[in-house]
């Protein structure tokens, strides 16, 4: 997956950069902290997802001044050209153009680019609390099978019908009418989320550890830690763990078995995530949660993704620095990581980007 050419207007603190001919290799973004690293590499992704990462609204994104935003770029992968226009207003929805057409579904877009992105806001993974890793597992899912994109929707929309139900009960025996009903579509829409995350789980766990081990020497540990669990069918595992703690969710007005519950389990020589023993540690499994993604999508897709890396190095020790600096130089198709030091710049790139105060100058 190749970015030809990247243009952004009054994205964030970019009035207007725009970078032709982006080359394949390393890519380097450097400068002082606050200038506009961190947005350039938010807008990049921002083609691929069309969300941010660091936040659920339009407005931030829009430069202060400014109604409207512009993120622009053209890809070329396997399946072809993709040209891809987005408009970005202050209010309202963004209005995406996917090689001038208007794009009617997002799995369209991700059928044709793929991205992987990193940065200090994905430390919550490791260290926070499990809805951070279940959204990993959902970006890791639709990364790797676009055309899922839908099922965890499916899901959330059975199990927000189901706990109307719980909270409206007004009480009486056996529960809600229609309860069981309920119960048969949370199984019907669950099974299928329960079965995407495990599988993709299982494709990144491995790249994640072997990124793991370059850096540290031992492996980490990746594996998915279903909610629901049994030695049969998972959809009769459902049902089983549902009627066990039906009572349970009576007295709780809420539902507690399913997907919404389940958990990635993470650990380094036998300590648990939040038991890291340094911030080093912490870093560094977050940052090779994400490299085993992209190694993922890249054997799924038989081409790498564009791998977007913020501020890889500050949290690591300098050996550590070479080793994921040469990790990172070494892999194939395109990666762009971001260093405020002009010292942590690697010998083995292939362009530099000076990024001041929302402008980019490019070096050879």
């Amino acid at each position: 997956m190749h970015l030809e050419w990247l243009e952004l207007r009054d994205f964030r603190n970019h009035r207007r950069t725009a970078v032709d001919q982006i080359p394949e290799g390393l890519i380097v973004v450097v400068g002082p902290n606050g200038e506009g690293k961190t947005n350039l590499l938010e807008g990049m992704f921002f083609l691929y997802s069309l969300r941010s990462p660091r936040t659920s609204t339009n407005a931030p994104l829009v430069r202060e001044g400014a109604d409207v935003g512009y993120a622009r770029g053209e890809f070329e992968g396997k399946e072809g050209r993709a040209l891809v226009e987005v408009e970005i207003p202050r209010k309202g929805a963004s209005r995406v153009k996917l090689n001038k057409s208007p794009l009617r579904r997002k799995r369209e877009l991700r059928r044709q680019v793929r991205s992987v992105l990193f940065g200090p806001f994905d430390l919550p993974v490791v260290i926070g609390d499990p809805s951070k890793r279940r959204n990993l597992m959902d970006e890791a899912l639709v990364a790797l099978w676009p055309l899922k994109d839908g099922i965890s929707s499916a899901y959330d929309r059975a199990l927000r019908q189901r706990n109307r139900l719980l909270k409206e009960w007004e009480g009486g025996r056996g529960g809600p009418s229609g309860m069981d009903a309920w119960d048969e579509e949370l199984i019907r829409t669950g099974v299928p989320v329960i079965e995407a995350r495990g599988e993709a789980v299982a494709r990144l766990a491995t790249g994640a550890s072997l990124e793991f081990e370059e850096l540290s020497g031992y492996g980490l540990l990746v594996a998915y830690a279903p909610n629901v669990t049994g030695p049969g069918p998972a959809e009769e595992a459902f049902r089983e763990q549902l009627a066990a703690r039906r009572a349970d969710e009576l007295v709780r007005r809420t539902s507690l078995v399913g997907p919404h519950r389940d958990d990635l389990t993470l650990a380094v020589r036998d300590l648990g995530a939040r038991a890291f023993g340094s911030h080093g540690e912490t870093w560094a499994a977050a940052l090779c949660l994400r490299l085993g993604l992209a190694a993922a999508v890249a054997a799924e897709t038989g081409e790498p993704p564009l791998l977007l890396v913020d501020d890889p190095f500050s949290a690591l020790d300098p050996s550590r620095r070479d080793r994921i600096a040469q990790r990172l130089a070494e892999r194939g198709g395109q990666v762009v990581i971001s260093v405020a030091d002009e010292a942590d710049v690697p010998s083995a790139t292939s362009a530099v980007w000076q990024v001041e105060a929302g402008a980019v100058t490019v070096r050879s």
